[in-house]
């Protein structure tokens, strides 16, 4: 009986030490885990969700998409909770025109904004009636017929859409998007001649006539204005996920059919 009693000590000794090297084990296979994920999201890619309809037809609310960090280098807003702990660009490399780019915005750097980049530096930016120019010439366009859309308020759009042919940078060829027109009236309709200064881009948003983009000068809370390179985050690459959500949550039945199935792994272009 003394023997039996001894071994169950040891028994009892050996679970403890077991369980305890588990549990050890599972915390240090959580924290790597944690530290690729912050290197991944820092470095690599991170994900972002549209919230409003200013780059319709492009992307709609309720796409999930993944950005590219490392096309265009990093500034202390690629960092988690972006630390002000150096100036500028590390590794900065020049966007290319036509690229969707996420960057924060230029009066409260808290919000992440997504734009087509349309001027790079000592470019000539214009709007005439509706139409955009660029260093002096006319973008070209084709009229795509009709087009319905919807906007995060569930307002209804009604409008043209039309293939640009953004005239591409850096050697590359025109960049082929689309781009949705409500009016080809108003202020922002008919802009006068922006000059993009060093160090800075131009934005717009495809959804031409709801979207506070790089038109809207000045001081005004909503104003963009030239957005500075140090702002950029990262190249949208691909859409991994599309919900549109019309239905109230717990409407668990009604999740699949709100699933937009042909958008998922689309690249943006």
């Amino acid at each position: 009986m003394a023997f039996t009693k001894l071994s169950s000590r040891k028994d009892s000794a050996h679970n403890k030490k077991g369980a305890s090297s588990g549990t050890w084990d599972m915390i240090r296979t959580l924290l790597y885990a944690g530290l690729i994920a912050v290197f991944v999201r820092t470095f690599l890619f991170e994900s972002f969700n549209i919230p409003s309809g200013s780059m319709i037809p492009t992307l709609l609310v309720g796409d999930y998409l993944f950005v590219a960090k490392y096309e265009y280098g990093y500034s202390h807003f690629s960092l988690p909770f972006s630390p002000d702990l150096f100036e500028g660009r590390i590794m900065a490399q020049v966007p290319h025109r036509g690229d969707v780019a996420v960057f924060r915005f230029t009066q409260d750097t808290s919000i992440d904004y997504i734009k087509r980049i349309v001027g790079l530096p000592g470019d000539h930016i214009q709007m005439r009636g509706g139409e955009l120019y660029l260093n002096g010439k006319l973008v070209p366009r084709t009229d795509e017929g009709d087009a319905v859309a919807s906007d995060e308020n569930g307002t209804r759009m009604e409008g043209r859409r039309y293939q640009e042919f953004l005239p591409g940078s850096a050697g590359r060829g025109p960049v082929a998007h689309q781009i949705l027109k409500l009016t080809s009236d108003g202020q922002y309709n008919n802009t006068p001649d922006y000059v993009v200064p060093p160090g800075y881009f131009f934005a717009m948003g495809d959804n031409r006539d709801d979207s506070a983009d790089s038109r809207f000068m000045g001081t005004e809370p909503e104003d963009l204005g030239f957005v500075p390179m140090t702002n950029l985050i990262g190249h949208a690459k691909f859409i991994f996920f599309s919900v549109d959500e019309r239905h109230p949550l717990w409407q668990v039945w009604q999740w699949p059919a709100e699933i937009r199935w042909s958008r998922l792994l689309n690249w943006v272009r």
